[in-house]
């Protein structure tokens, strides 16, 4: 029986390009395996160290980030409006236990350590 390749079948270079490219889709896998980098997201351009520069992962902007965050803070107030927890801008409740207020240190009796002058102690 003659050696003859078979005609239908594909060339070697057909084949060797085949195996190339399996071997390279292996190698993009793993290392997107071991980068933890999201398929979507290395095809936005992100790279280890490197977000992307589109998509829902890239990061914002500074006007965006100002943007988002006087939302945020918007959406805090009227969430405390809601629930009826909105102070005065006049007025600064005291904290439970305190006596009064100086300056912008609360002071309460009861805070001070008894039988020790704060100027003479020493703080080793």
């Amino acid at each position: 029986m003659p050696s003859v390749k078979n005609p239908n079948g594909p060339s070697k270079n057909r084949l060797a390009n085949r195996a190339l490219g399996a071997k390279m889709e292996r190698r993009k896998k793993s290392e997107a395996n071991r980068n933890k980098i999201a398929k979507t997201d290395a095809m936005r351009g992100a790279r280890p160290g490197l977000a992307p520069t589109s998509g829902p992962n890239a990061p914002l902007s500074k006007k965006k980030a100002k943007k988002l965050e006087k939302r945020i803070a918007h959406a805090l107030r009227r969430k405390m409006a809601a629930e009826g927890e909105v102070v005065m801008k006049g007025e600064r409740a005291l904290p439970p236990g305190r006596d009064e207020l100086v300056g912008d240190v609360e002071v309460a009796e009861d805070d001070k350590p008894e039988g020790v002058d704060m100027e003479t102690e020493k703080i080793e």
